[in-house]
C-alpha cells in the first residue's frame, strides 16, 4: 500500500543490566510521514529513538532504516539519518555559526556543500541574524532551531527529532512545528518523540509506548474516536472548580478529569468498565451510573454538563488506566496556612538589569492569599529573573518586592523561611543521594530530630521515592527528578510556593500528579506562582500575568484572555491560541512603534 517502509522495526528489544527498556517492538514507519512517540516517562520512547539513530544496537530483533540494517550499516545510517538528542546536544561555547561548521566537518560535507546548506539551514531556521551569538545565549526556542538546523545539514531523508519543544515557548514550538510540516512535506520522514499531546494529534500517525511495548499504532484520530462519547465538560462552577474537580476523581467510573478555564473536563469510563484498549477499535457508551453520579455531581453545585469532541489526551489518559485521582495524600497531612495578609506577594516597579541588558522592566502585580497565578510569556521573556527576585535569590536593580508582608530588602532571611522554591532547571546535588538531599533541605529549613524523620517519611511515601534513597539525583527519571525536586521545597511546609516551569518535559500523566498536589495544597491556603510553557497548565490559574520582552503586557484571568483572542475564523480559541495572539500583537505594536 505505501511501498518501501522509511523504518522497519521487527521484534526489537533492548536491555540494560536486568531492565527491558523495550520488549517486542514491531512497527513500519512510512516514508515521507510525521511520526509521532510519545508514552510516559520510562516507556522507552528516548532508547527506541537512539536504536533508530544507530546510536544503540538492539538486545534483540532487527531495525532498518532507509533499507539499511542499524547494525550492520551503522556509519551509512549515520549520513542518512538526522538526530537531534532530547538535550541540547551542541556546544554552547561556539557561536551559531562554529556549531554549523562543526557539524559540517562531522558529515564531511565539502565546501560547496557546506555554502549551500548553511545558506538553507538559516533561511529555514530564521537564524541567519544570530551566526555570532553564542550558543549558550540563545533562548530556548532558538536553541532548537540550531539543534535542528546542524540535523538537516546533510539533507537527511530521516530526521529523527527526541522532544524537540521540550521548554520552549507556545510560538516557538509554534515554528519548529511548521519547520517539520515544511521537511514532511518536500517528502522527508519525520520521527518526533514528545510529551505534548496537541503535538502527537497533530502528526500523520502515533507509537504510543508504555512500560518497553506499543500499546497503539496508527493515525492518533483513530484513538481519539475511540473516546468518542466519553468526554464531557461541567460548566458554570467557575471558583469551584478545584473541588469539583477533587470530588469528579474520586467518583466511580471517572478515567480523568482536569480544568478547562472556569469548566471542569472530565472522561468517564466505557459502558462495561472499559478503556480505549488497542483491541477495541468502536468507541463506547459511557458507564451509566458514572454519567449519573457526575451530573448530580455538577447539579449540586448549580453547574451543568455537556459533551465535547475528544481530544486525543483524553484516549491517552484512558488507555493507561486513567489519571492519578483528585486527592494530594501530601495536603492532606498538612495543617492549614495562615497568612496576616490578603496580599501574598507584592512586587513594585520590579526592575532588573545585568549590564545593559534589561531582563525585568517596571514589573507590578500582587498576588493574592491562596492564589494560583501564573507567569506566561516566550524564552527570555523574564519570567525567571522575576521568580529569583520574588524569592529574594536576586536583588533588583530598582523596585521592590514583598513576600507575605516581608520587604525582601530588608528581611529577606526571615521571607525565605516562608517561601519554597523549584527551580526551573533540576538544582539539587547529584553528589548527595537521594535521601542526602531531603536530609540537607530539612536541615536548611531548621528540621531535625523526630520532625525531620517524620518528613522525610512522608515525602519518600508520597512521591514514591523509596527504590531510590540510595541513588544519586542524576540517576533518576525526570518524572522523579521533579518528584525530588518539590518534595525538597516543600520540606518545611512553605505558605508560597514558587513553581519555574516545575513540569517541563514530564509526561501528562505526571503533571496531572503535580496538580494534584498544587490544588490540594491551595485548599490548604498555600499562594502558588507557576511558570509554565503547557497552556493546559495555565487553565489551572486563577489569573495569568504575560511578560514579553522584560515588560509586564496582560493581567487577566484565562477565560478572559481567550475571549480577546477570539474571531470569526476562531471563535473558541485555545489558551495557547490566546498566548499566540497576544505575543504577535504587542510584537507589531511596538514595531508600529519603532
Amino acid at each position: 500500500m505505501h511501498g518501501e517502509a522509511a523504518i522497519v522495526l521487527d521484534g526489537v528489544a533492548k536491555r540494560f543490566g536486568t531492565t527491558w527498556a523495550l520488549s517486542g517492538i514491531s512497527a513500519r514507519i512510512e516514508p515521507g510521514r510525521l511520526t509521532g512517540i510519545v508514552g510516559p516517562d520510562g516507556a522507552g520512547k528516548t532508547t527506541l529513538m537512539r536504536l533508530m539513530g544507530a546510536l544503540l544496537a538492539p538486545t534483540e530483533g532487527r531495525i532498518e532504516v532507509a533499507g539499511r540494517d542499524t547494525v550492520r550499516d551503522a556509519e551509512e545510517i549515520h549520513v542518512l539519518a538526522g538526530y537531534m538528542p532530547q538535550r541540547f546536544g551542541l556546544y554552547e561555547d561556539l557561536t551559531v555559526q562554529e556549531n554549523l561548521d562543526l557539524h559540517a566537518k562531522l558529515r564531511g560535507l565539502s565546501a560547496a556543500e557546506r555554502e549551500r546548506a548553511f545558506a538553507e539551514v538559516l533561511a529555514f531556521t530564521e537564524l541567519g541574524p544570530f551566526t555570532g551569538r553564542l550558543a549558550g545565549k540563545l533562548s530556548g526556542g532558538m536553541k532548537q532551531k540550531l539543534g535542528l538546523g546542524c540535523a538537516l545539514l546533510a539533507r537527511p531523508r530521516v530526521l529523527l527529532l527526541d522532544e524537540p519543544s521540550v521548554g520552549v515557548d507556545p510560538l516557538s514550538r509554534r515554528e519548529l512545528w511548521d519547520i517539520v510540516r515544511r521537511l514532511a512535506a518536500e517528502g522527508m520522514t519525520v520521527v518526533w518523540s514528545t510529551s505534548y499531546l496537541d503535538e502527537a494529534e497533530r502528526c500523520d500517525d502515533v507509537l504510543l509506548l508504555d512500560e518497553g511495548r506499543i500499546e497503539f499504532a496508527g493515525p492518533p484520530g483513530e484513538l481519539r474516536e475511540r473516546v468518542a462519547a466519553r468526554s464531557f465538560l461541567i460548566l458554570d462552577v467557575d471558583d469551584r472548580r478545584r473541588d469539583v474537580l477533587r470530588r469528579a476523581l474520586d467518583l466511580p467510573g471517572v478515567r480523568d478529569g482536569v480544568i478547562q478555564g472556569r469548566a471542569v473536563r472530565v472522561v468517564l469510563a466505557g459502558a462495561d468498565g472499559g478503556a480505549a484498549d488497542a483491541a477495541r477499535a468502536a468507541p463506547l457508551a459511557p458507564d451509566g451510573a458514572a454519567l449519573a453520579a457526575v451530573d448530580a455531581l455538577a447539579r449540586a453545585e448549580g453547574g451543568t454538563m455537556r459533551q465535547v469532541a475528544p481530544r486525543f489526551e483524553d484516549a491517552f489518559i484512558d488507555l493507561l488506566g486513567g489519571g492519578p485521582g483528585g486527592r494530594s495524600p501530601l495536603a492532606e497531612r498538612m495543617e492549614p496556612v495562615r497568612l496576616d495578609t490578603e496580599i501574598a506577594v507584592s512586587c513594585r516597579h520590579l526592575t532588573k538589569r545585568f549590564g545593559t541588558f534589561t531582563a525585568t522592566d517596571d514589573v507590578t502585580f500582587d498576588v493574592r492569599t491562596g492564589e494560583i497565578f501564573g507567569l506566561l510569556g516566550p524564552n527570555g521573556a523574564g519570567k525567571s529573573t522575576t521568580f529569583k527576585m520574588l524569592c529574594g535569590l536576586l536583588r533588583p536593580t530598582s523596585g521592590r518586592a514583598e513576600v507575605a508582608g516581608i520587604d525582601l530588602a530588608r528581611a529577606g532571611g526571615d521571607a525565605k523561611q516562608r517561601v519554597g522554591y523549584m527551580a526551573q532547571k533540576f538544582s539539587l546535588y547529584g553528589l548527595l543521594s537521594v535521601r542526602q538531599n531531603l536530609k540537607f533541605f530539612a536541615g536548611i529549613y531548621g528540621i531535625a530530630g523526630a520532625l525531620r524523620r517524620r518528613r522525610i517519611d512522608e515525602m519518600v511515601e508520597t512521591f514514591e521515592l523509596g527504590r531510590f534513597l540510595n541513588s544519586s539525583p542524576n540517576e533518576l527519571p525526570l518524572g522523579f527528578k521533579q518528584r525530588l525536586a518539590l518534595a525538597c521545597a516543600l520540606m518545611h511546609r512553605p505558605a508560597v510556593l514558587f513553581l519555574d516551569e516545575p513540569t517541563s518535559g514530564v509526561d501528562p500523566i505526571t503533571r496531572r500528579e503535580f496538580w494534584m498536589h498544587i490544588n490540594g495544597l491551595v485548599r490548604k491556603g498555600v499562594t502558588v506562582l507557576v511558570t509554565t510553557h503547557f497552556m493546559d497548565e495555565a487553565e489551572y490559574c486563577d489569573r495569568v500575568a504575560m511578560i514579553h520582552r522584560a515588560r509586564l503586557i496582560a493581567l487577566a484571568r484565562p477565560d478572559e484572555l481567550k475571549a480577546a483572542a477570539a474571531s470569526a475564523e476562531n471563535p473558541a480559541p485555545t489558551m495557547e491560541d490566546a498566548f499566540i495572539a497576544m505575543i504577535e500583537s504587542h510584537a507589531g505594536v511596538e514595531e508600529r512603534a519603532a
